[in-house]
């Protein structure tokens, strides 16, 4: 089980609408309420998830000057001392539609002040990852920055966990990111357009598996929705985790929720990783069946609570 997680990544305001049904191009739909604004952000979220899963976490960010970090990050063992503050742009933004016959999402981002990191950034809170078990990051910030950090985790011996998303719009990711990478974890639809392999069954996620082990990555996770979540080790260990099965009523943070609470229970030599992913699995089942980001990830107690009813 992990001690110490630092999460590279980004901060961002969520403002949520549910509606009926996704629209058409040029059609017009009645909401039938508005939701507040949340915190959210894939970076926020997974230290959240980390935190609420009793681990400190160490979160480096960039928000803009407006924001109210006692305020807005205040969750236990999430430590804020790396957030860091833009001095020309605003904190990000992210505009999100909620199906309430799915509970699906599309979700359109501003990067705002996540965009204005650089890698001096980074460099700069160098001891939040050296003191970690695992830096985690995605890519709602710089491909830079993230490089970065990953670099100064492999300098001091820490793994690297990437969430391969939003996927760049060419679909690829630099070789010495990906050389980087201890684990990978996109969903059916990032692993696809990383390497042109359909996620159809398992016999193509071992397929996308091996894409990545050729180019120096040695675990990878495929989260299929509904359907649970895939992972392959380069010494041939593989598996399906099966999800829970629950009521989706918003999927926002599902994702997020279940690398950052999967990554505080691995074992930092990855020796358990179906039974940590089994924990993030609970913990997704959870998010889902409640609205907004930030406000919709469980506590550890939850969490475990889901799996003793389901042993």
């Amino acid at each position: 089980m992990a001690k110490v997680i630092t999460v590279l990544g980004s901060t961002n305001i969520d403002k949520v609408v549910s509606v009926p049904r996704f629209g058409v191009s040029g059609e017009t739909l009645h909401t039938p309420n508005h939701q507040v604004e949340a915190m959210g952000g894939k970076g926020l979220n997974q230290g959240v998830a980390v935190a609420r899963s009793a681990v400190k976490t160490n979160m480096i960010t960039k928000v803009g000057k407006e924001f109210d970090t006692a305020k807005n990050m205040n969750v236990a063992n999430l430590n804020t001392e790396h957030v860091m503050y833009s001095e020309t742009e605003e904190t990000g933004q992210a505009y999100i539609t909620v199906s309430e016959e799915t509970g699906d999402n599309i979700i359109y981002i501003y990067g705002g002040a996540n965009a204005d990191m650089t890698t001096e950034d980074v460099r700069a809170h160098t001891d939040a990852i050296k003191e970690s078990d695992f830096v985690i990051a995605q890519l709602e910030t710089s491909m830079e920055t993230v490089i970065e950090g990953f670099k100064i985790a492999h300098e001091n011996g820490v793994k690297t966990i990437l969430n391969p998303a939003p996927m760049p719009e060419d679909g690829g990711l630099p070789a010495e990111l990906l050389n980087l990478t201890d684990v990978i974890a996109p969903n059916e639809h990032e692993t696809f357009l990383l390497t042109g392999i359909e996620v159809t069954d398992e016999h193509s996620m071992i397929d996308n598996a091996a894409y990545y082990f050729e180019r120096g990555i040695d675990t990878v996770i495929i989260t299929v929705g509904s359907e649970g979540a895939f992972y392959m080790r380069k010494d041939g260990a593989e598996g399906i985790v099966p999800s829970f099965k629950v009521k989706a009523v918003d999927t926002t943070a599902a994702g997020d929720t279940f690398i950052g609470a999967m990554s505080t229970r691995l074992n930092p030599n990855l020796d358990n990783l179906p039974e940590a992913m089994r924990y993030g699995a609970a913990a997704s089942s959870l998010t889902v069946q409640r609205a907004g980001a930030q406000p919709s990830i469980p506590m550890e107690e939850e969490v475990l609570k889901v799996l003793e009813d389901n042993k």
